[in-house]
């Protein structure tokens, strides 16, 4: 059977104050803001489509899944990141080795309580 699916286009994270977050986003993550509309803002992460949105009730205000952003270097982009005062709730440690290549990762908080985690993976 082929798969319908063939990939991720856009990633849904609620939000309680969208000025607060779309500032979190751009200043903090460095992502690029494609546009704003309503109560929503659309940002671009190499190909796939961020959509910061407040819920429109109470049933779609929970906190959203894990956005895990790939980076080449995590050890320099937790200090950038951290310096630019991203709070985060793991340094960066080892997740999986899986034979000549590692897994690595650090989470941090956004400003309305998301977790989201900075991953590379490395061959070692």
């Amino acid at each position: 059977m082929e798969a319908v699916i063939h990939k991720v286009g856009q990633i849904g994270v609620p939000v309680n104050d969208l000025k607060r977050a779309i500032t979190f986003y751009q200043e903090k993550l460095r992502l690029n803001l494609l546009f704003q509309t309503g109560n929503m803002a659309f940002f671009e992460c190499n190909g796939l489509r961020l959509l910061l949105d407040l819920p429109e009730n109470e049933a779609s205000a929970h906190p959203s899944s894990v956005i895990y952003f790939q980076v080449e270097d995590i050890q320099k982009a937790h200090q950038e990141m951290a310096g630019r005062g991203v709070s985060f709730v793991s340094a960066p440690h080892l997740i999986a080795r899986m034979g000549q290549r590692e897994t690595w990762m650090a989470f941090f908080t956004d400003t309305e309580g998301n977790t989201h985690a900075l991953m590379s993976e490395l061959d070692v």
